[in-house]
């Protein structure tokens, strides 16, 4: 007999904070750090809003 999943709770903890980078001094190296953060968020947001297309055209197909 088969079990069928209807609803999937997840949890995530997320800190506020990103850590810091490590010998890194002066306004120039935390812009820099800031851009590189940012540019990696807009990279994953990307690859999650593939991901998401993925799984509606899926879903359309069904």
């Amino acid at each position: 007999m088969p079990v069928e999943i209807k609803e999937l709770h997840i949890r995530v903890a997320v800190s506020g904070k990103p850590p810091e980078a490590h010998g890194a001094s002066g306004g120039a190296a935390k812009q820099a750090a800031a851009a590189g953060q940012a540019a990696g968020k807009d990279e994953l947001v990307a690859e999650c809003v593939e991901q998401v297309f993925e799984l509606l055209q899926a879903r359309k197909e069904r």
